[in-house]
């Protein structure tokens, strides 16, 4: 069969998706990854793994109705050329206007992932309030076009469903992206307390709560490293780089920028924090639990599944920065408990979340 995997953002399509497109193959099936970014950065990188990448108009953070058009018309006219056999989409974008083109040229076999919802679905404000309704009709008209929508977490499936977007018989839950087993391994502890944050840098993710938490502690544990890696976000609520800046030129950070392989971040530090404020399920979390670390993250939608609150780390409230610095410190005076944190990380990742068992799931459900 060909089978297209669309997306808003094509590294995160490289990142997130590739073990499932690789599976895919394994299979016999012709695997066309569709993305935002440019052929000429993608397409070669793509096709070391024997997947034809195009690039299609999307422009994630837009509210323009012409741009979102024009996304349509160009997916249309790809359907219509390719005729695949199965479409799996996701990203809001690319999920909403994928299954629709989809749809027009009489594709019924389309799958879609809610990987989390963002902030605009969840906040407050007349504005916020307006776009909400805008979503929630295309996020309607998605599903209406999906053949059977997939769902990381609980909240989110319920969270549709309460608000007649879905019916539960649609509804597929998988244990996050997964995580390989075989590339995150369990690795040895540093000598020096050490905390890592990887993700974007939006404030949604809770890198603000992390940065004044590593301030906080540092300044009362200065042998204390703290790790900051990934990239600069065109997202509303990105953090902007003078932001970042005094927290590095004061020593309380070590940014390291977006990185390719984040094994060797992981292996430097001795507990993984997230305070996002909402995840599908994140797959930082699910490696650094691959690699037998403790986790510190939020009672969110998403971030609440990975962590048994004292067993293999802590769940804080959203935005608690005093909460979260707690249970760091916590962690620093008490290395063997940490340890032990990290030790069942690694069980419920092995258990729970092997990229092999989801990918399974998916493909059983896709009929591939």
């Amino acid at each position: 069969m060909k089978i297209a995997v669309l997306s808003s953002h094509t590294s995160s399509l490289f990142w997130f998706r590739m073990d499932m497109m690789k599976d895919f193959i394994k299979k016999g099936h012709t695997v066309i990854a569709l993305g935002s970014e440019p052929e000429s950065e993608w397409k070669k990188v793509f096709e070391e793994y024997n997947i034809d990448y195009r690039q299609v108009y999307v422009e994630r953070n837009s509210m323009n109705p012409l741009k979102d058009l024009k996304t349509l018309r160009s997916l249309i006219n790809f359907m219509k050329m390719e005729r695949p056999d199965r479409v799996f989409t996701y990203q809001a974008k690319t999920v909403v206007y994928g299954s629709v083109a989809a749809k027009i040229n009489g594709i019924s076999e389309v799958y879609s992932l809610i990987a989390g919802l963002g902030s605009i679905f969840r906040g407050e404000g007349i504005k916020n309030k307006l776009v909400k309704a805008i979503m929630k009709f295309e996020y309607w008209t998605a599903c209406k076009c999906s053949k059977k929508v997939f769902f990381q977490n609980n909240d989110d499936k319920n969270e549709f469903i309460r608000n007649g977007l879905i019916t539960d018989e649609k509804t597929v839950i998988i244990n996050g992206s997964g995580v390989d087993l075989e590339k995150f391994k369990p690795t040895q502890f540093p000598e020096k307390p050490s905390f890592l944050f990887i993700g974007r840098l939006i404030k949604d993710k809770g890198v603000m709560e992390y940065l004044k938490a590593c301030k906080d502690i540092k300044e009362n544990y200065p042998h204390v490293r703290f790790l900051l890696v990934g990239p600069f976000d065109s997202n509303p609520s990105a953090l902007k780089p003078d932001e970042l800046k005094p927290y590095i030129e004061d020593g309380f950070i070590e940014y390291y920028g977006e990185q390719s392989d984040v094994r060797p971040f992981i292996s430097q530090s001795t507990s993984y924090i997230l305070p996002s404020y909402h995840e599908g399920t994140p797959k930082t979390v699910l490696e650094a639990m691959a690699m037998g670390r403790s986790i510190i993250t939020t009672d969110a939608p998403g971030c609440r599944e990975t962590v048994v609150d004292g067993l293999n780390g802590y769940l804080v409230k959203i935005k608690d920065t005093k909460g979260l610095a707690n249970k760091m410190e916590y962690l620093v005076a008490n290395p063997e408990i940490n340890k032990k944190m990290g030790q069942k990380s690694a069980e419920v990742a092995r258990e729970k979340y092997d990229v092999k068992i989801v990918n399974q799931t998916i493909m059983q459900i896709m009929g591939i």
